[in-house]
């Protein structure tokens, strides 16, 4: 039964009982399926994920915590009527505002734009449990009980705490003055922040675009010729395309999440979890070539992953609990020092072809974050293709300029 207090960083990405911070992944089918199919591959999927039979409870102690619901209601299936390829995107942005508070109801939903022989399937969870990696494992168990009801997921103990991550060598004593010194420097830090009364209060935003094979090739086989990795050549197209249009007011620096799973290799492929170690990358001073940059990017950002220790920030994190909630003021209110979070999910691993119904394509995911820097970019490849979702809000970064600033990076990118 899990009953534990929300880490740190789930914390960050819950804010609060009334702030909605839902990650909609989307995958559009071609064929027919029957609702009860769904049905029953729903509850399969949610009697294996321990998350998906649990609820957040703000009330009973001083820190929300997740709680196993015994009567747990079904994970919810939302039918609508096709009437247009956009309207993936257009219930994406509706389903950024659900509100996962009713403690008998399952923390995800699932949404089915249903047309004549062609749909688009849209799962819909708050961020606080759920990564990149988890939308992907999620759509991959949804197709494959479509496809085969029979099929048994294996259920799975979630963890209790952090200390559940800590190797056998982790000296407890030696970080916990470490720890003490942080979050005096933390209080410090915030007690010294003169505050900002700058929000987010626009309308949130998502831009989409889809790149061909033959363009997602040219962009492959170029990293390749150079030596560079696709997430080195698209931060630097990133970057210089906010340099290009912003001016000096482009920061020349990008956020990069990466999977949790790559240093902790006890969270599998197929478990629901929410935190990813971020790497912070930079355009280097002095140099304008593209595949220079990129270079440079590759280097710095395979020593910084090298050098991250996810298991520490994990358990560090559940020390900084005190000043959690002036760390989401401080997005709330901050510009940051960087242009965008950039999340380049690479490569989707789900199979295409089924006995009643194809994978034609899967959407990068959207979200919309509530702080005053919403700048996202999430990238992915399927079927030979890359597609970006470019989300923001109109107060921090204008529509307009952001539809410059995507074309201009894909210029850069396919040049």
């Amino acid at each position: 039964m899990i009953k534990r207090k929300l880490m740190m960083v789930e914390r960050i990405m819950y804010v609060d009982s009334k702030t909605p911070v839902n990650c909609v992944f989307t995958a559009k089918i071609n064929g027919e399926i029957s609702e009860d199919l769904f049905r029953i591959a729903l509850d399969k999927i949610q009697q294996k994920h321990p998350l998906l039979r649990a609820s957040i409870d703000h009330k009973s102690a001083k820190y929300p915590f997740f709680v196993e619901e015994k009567e747990i209601s079904p994970i919810p299936l939302r039918i609508l009527e096709r009437k247009s390829d956009e309207d993936w995107l257009l219930e994406s942005e509706n389903e950024w505002y659900r509100i996962f508070e009713d403690r008998t109801k399952p923390l995800a939903q699932l949404v089915w734009i249903k047309g004549e022989n062609v749909s688009e399937i849209l799962w819909v969870m708050p961020h606080c449990i759920c990564d990149g990696t988890t939308g992907v494992t999620l759509l991959r168990e949804l197709f494959s009980l479509l496809d085969n009801p029979s099929l048994s997921l294996d259920s799975y103990q979630t963890f209790n705490s952090v200390n559940d991550f800590l190797p056998a060598d982790f000296n407890l004593k030696k970080k916990k003055r470490k720890a003490r010194f942080y979050l005096i420097m933390a209080k410090l830090f915030f007690l010294l922040q003169s505050k900002s009364k700058d929000r987010n209060l626009g309308k949130n935003y998502a831009l989409h675009r889809k790149l061909d094979a033959t363009a997602s090739k040219k962009i492959v086989e170029k990293c390749k010729a150079k030596g560079i990795s696709v997430h080195a050549l698209l931060s630097s197209a990133v970057m210089q395309a906010f340099q290009e249009t912003l001016g000096k007011d482009a920061q020349g620096k990008i956020i990069s999440p990466v999977d949790v799973r790559h240093f902790i290799p006890e969270i599998k492929q197929d478990h629901i979890f929410a935190f990813a170690p971020t790497v912070e990358l930079s355009l280097k001073k002095g140099t304008h070539s593209l595949l220079d940059q990129a270079e440079h990017i590759k280097k710095d950002l395979v020593d910084k992953i090298e050098k991250t220790e996810a298991r520490e920030l994990l358990w560090m994190g559940e020390n900084m609990h005190p000043i959690v909630e002036r760390m989401i003021s401080l997005l709330k209110s901050s510009k940051g020092g960087h242009d965008i979070t950039l999340s380049n999910m690479g490569k989707i691993d789900i199979p295409g072809e089924y006995k009643n119904f194809t994978l034609e394509t899967i959407y990068s995911p959207t979200v919309a974050f509530p702080w005053l820097n919403s700048n996202t970019l999430v990238v992915t490849t399927y079927n030979q293709q890359m597609d970006f979702t470019f989300m923001s809000n109109e107060n921090f970064l204008p529509k307009e300029e952001a539809k410059k600033i995507k074309d201009k990076a894909i210029e850069l990118l396919t040049s």
